[in-house]
C-alpha cells in the first residue's frame, strides 16, 4: 500500500509540474507585432502616389479640354441663333416672290407690252422684270449659302457635342478610380499619424523664397511661398487648395503669365534651362517620360510643391525625386 501511495504521489507531482509549466506558457506576455513606422508608411504612400499621380494629371488634361470644348459649344450656339434667323427671313422673302409669281403669272415681254400699251413702257417694264429676276436669283443664292453655312456649323456642333460626351464619360470613370485610390492612401496616413492631421516635418524649413529677386520669376516664387500650408487636393488650383500643376499655375498667374493646368502642357509652355541656369520661379519637372510631378524653384536648392493627398503645400529640397528637366515660363 505504501508503494502504491508513493507512486500516486509521484504521478501527482509530475502532473502538477506539467500544469505549472502550462500556466507559465499561457500567462507569459505575448510580444505584440510592431506597428508600421511612419517612414515605412510614407515610403509606401510615395510608391502608390507615383502610380496615381499620372492619372491625376491626365484628369487635369481632360478636364481642361472639356472646359474649352464647352466654351466652344456655347460660342457655336451663339453663332447659330442669328444665322437661323437670317435663314428664316431669306426663306420668307423667297416664298413671297414665289407667291407673287404664282398669282400674277410668269413675267414675259407680251404680258408687259399688253399691260404698258407702249414701246417705251415695254422697255421700262422689261428692265424692271429683269431686275426682279436678278433679285430673285440673288435671294435664292443667298439662302443656299446660308443653308450651307448652317449645315456645316450644325455638323461641327454635332461632332463637338459627341467628343464632349466621350470626354465626359472618360472623366467620370477616371474620377471614380482616383477617388478609390485616394481613399486608400488617406487610410494609410491615418494609420501612421492618426486623425489629428499631423504633418511629416515642418512645412517651411527656412526663408521662403531662399533667394530674393524682384523679377517675374522671383515674384512667382514669392506667391508660391505664400501658399505654403494650403492643403493638397487633386485637380485644385486655388484659392483654398492646390495640386502640383495647380500651384505653379497660380504662382505664375499672379505675375500675369497664363499656364495650363497640366504638367506636360507647362513643360511645353516654358523655355528649357539647365540646372546651372536655375532662377527663382523656374519650374522643376520630375519623373522623366511621365512628367507627373512638378515644383517651383525658390533658390538655394529648394522648391515649393504640393506633394500628394493628405499633405500640404510645402518647401522641400530640389532632389525630392528623379528630375526630368527645367522650364522658365514667361
Amino acid at each position: 500500500m505504501k508503494r502504491i501511495g508513493a507512486r500516486r504521489a509521484a504521478v501527482l507531482r509530475s502532473l502538477l509540474a506539467v500544469v505549472a509549466a502550462a500556466v507559465v506558457v499561457v500567462t507569459a506576455p505575448v510580444s505584440a507585432q510592431a506597428a508600421p513606422s511612419p517612414s515605412s508608411v510614407e515610403k509606401d504612400i510615395d510608391k502608390q502616389w507615383n502610380d496615381l499621380e499620372p492619372i491625376i494629371e491626365q484628369y487635369n488634361d481632360v478636364h481642361g479640354k472639356l472646359i474649352k470644348n464647352q466654351a466652344q459649344l456655347k460660342k457655336l450656339n451663339d453663332q447659330l441663333t442669328p444665322l437661323q434667323v437670317q435663314v428664316d427671313v431669306a426663306l420668307s422673302s423667297v416664298r413671297g416672290i414665289a407667291a407673287d409669281a404664282y398669282m400674277q403669272g410668269a413675267p414675259n415681254a407680251f404680258n408687259a407690252m399688253v399691260m404698258s400699251g407702249s414701246a417705251t413702257g415695254l422697255t421700262d417694264r422689261l428692265m424692271y422684270l429683269d431686275q426682279l429676276a436678278r433679285r430673285q436669283q440673288e435671294q435664292i443664292a443667298g439662302v443656299t449659302k446660308l443653308r450651307d453655312q448652317y449645315a456645316s456649323a450644325k455638323a461641327d456642333l454635332g461632332q463637338l457635342t459627341q467628343a464632349i460626351a466621350l470626354r465626359d464619360a472618360d472623366l467620370s470613370q477616371r474620377k471614380k478610380v482616383i477617388e478609390v485610390k485616394i481613399n486608400a492612401l488617406q487610410k494609410l496616413r491615418i494609420q501612421a499619424y492618426g486623425t489629428a492631421g499631423q504633418n511629416d516635418g515642418p512645412l517651411r524649413t527656412g526663408p521662403c523664397p531662399v533667394t530674393y529677386t524682384n523679377d517675374k520669376g522671383g515674384r512667382a516664387a514669392q506667391k508660391a511661398c505664400s501658399l505654403v500650408g494650403k492643403p493638397y487636393v487633386f485637380g485644385a488650383e486655388g484659392p483654398n487648395a492646390y495640386d502640383c500643376s495647380g500651384l505653379t499655375k497660380e504662382a505664375w498667374a499672379s505675375v500675369g503669365v497664363s499656364l495650363e493646368h497640366y504638367t506636360k502642357d507647362q513643360w511645353n509652355e516654358g523655355t528649357p534651362v539647365t540646372a546651372g541656369q536655375l532662377q527663382p520661379g523656374d519650374l522643376v519637372f520630375y519623373y522623366p517620360g511621365s512628367l507627373h510631378h512638378m515644383a517651383i524653384y525658390i533658390g538655394g536648392g529648394m522648391v515649393v510643391h504640393a506633394p500628394h493627398t493628405g499633405d500640404f503645400v510645402r518647401m522641400a529640397t530640389i532632389d525630392r525625386g528623379p528630375i526630368a528637366g527645367y522650364r522658365r515660363p514667361g
